[in-house]
């Protein structure tokens, strides 16, 4: 199978919440300009995936409460690198993150911190550590490409070379821009709101384990993962217009537009195949992953708790995001403007 294109990065690079290796070097200023793809596209389609993103549950909108007897949970969707607002928003949640008697990111601050000592110990768990390596993989017009890529990402060749293609992928669709102004270091609201959650006393927990999250993206398959680089070099917009179109739209709360454009990015530069892609990660990396969180809420959430809860925004909307399947397991789900 095929896998996914270009347009699907961004937004699995900020779903997953992963701290990816700290490789940018650090300039001044985040706010990266950009086009919108969105609005560039002719008024027809616009309006087909506005209608779209309208149609899927809880379409906009970064911040909800979901209330069952006096059981409260705040959720609030993330963007899960630095951007012009993420003061802003870490204040909006300061006085939930007191309140809060449990608070769960995708994976916790202890977590990411065993992630990280746990791929320092087992290099194979993000690198190739044995057989060929990206250059003998993509074969030599494809490797320059990717390496010019990355080193315009500020990810030197010789680490580039090794990394498994499916982190490579997500850091492709990070634009330049942004990975020269230190996205891959700076601190994003998921991990300001683990370090204020250890500071009041109340650790955050781990949605999921991330042993498993590891184990999830080791499964897709080496020839997939190597086609998604392909075709992401293939690709013909810019991915700095990606982000910014990503980023801005998330700062507006369209979550379900990204995700539908997205989609519509999959199918009309990749076919049947992209389709097949996005639906794959969809399932793996979106439903099958809230599904399994609100699972672990259920268990460990108590009557009278209140809850807060920071993830990546492209897991709220939609029949199986996070807020309908709250609404399946008996809560009340409310929007709260920002």
């Amino acid at each position: 199978m095929k896998t996914f294109r270009t347009a699907l990065l961004a937004p699995l690079c900020l779903a997953l919440g992963l701290t990816l290796p700290a490789t940018a070097q650090e300039t001044q200023g985040t706010n990266c300009g950009g086009a919108d793809l969105i609005d560039a596209l002719d008024p027809g389609t616009r309006k087909k995936l506005e209608r779209e993103a309208a149609a899927m549950p809880h379409s906009e909108g970064i911040h909800w409460q979901a209330t069952r007897g006096d059981t409260v949970i705040d959720i609030f969707g993330t963007y899960h690198f630095e951007h012009r607002l993420t003061d802003a928003h870490l204040q909006r949640l300061e006085p939930m993150i007191t309140a809060a008697d449990k608070i769960y990111l995708e994976v916790s601050t202890k977590d990411q911190t065993a992630m990280q000592r746990a791929m320092a110990e087992n290099p194979s768990l993000m690198f190739i550590t044995e057989g060929p390596t990206l250059p003998d993989l993509l074969g030599e017009e494809d490797w320059q490409r990717y390496r010019d890529e990355m080193q315009a990402r500020m990810i030197p060749g010789f680490m580039a070379a090794k990394f498994k293609p499916l982190w490579a992928g997500m850091m492709l669709g990070i634009g330049p821009c942004e990975a020269q102004a230190g996205a891959f270091e700076a601190k994003g609201i998921d991990m300001l709101v683990g370090e204020r959650a250890r500071d009041a006393g109340t650790p955050s927990r781990s949605l999921e384990d991330f042993e498993d999250l590891l184990t999830l993206l080791d499964s897709f398959p080496m020839d997939d993962q190597i086609e998604m680089i392909r075709m992401s070099l293939a690709w013909p917009g810019d991915m700095n217009d990606l982000s910014y179109t990503i980023r801005e739209r998330y700062l507006s709360e369209e979550i379900a537009l990204t995700l539908a454009f997205s989609r519509y990015v999959s199918e009309e530069f990749g076919g049947e195949a992209g389709a097949e892609g996005f639906a794959m990660v969809e399932d793996l990396l979106l439903e099958k992953r809230n599904q399994g969180w609100i699972e672990r809420l259920d268990a460990q959430v108590t009557p009278g708790d209140h809850v807060l809860i920071a993830v990546g925004a492209g897991h709220l909307p939609g029949d199986v995001g996070i807020l309908r399947l709250l609404e399946q397991a008996g809560y009340t789900v409310s929007r709260v403007p920002l």
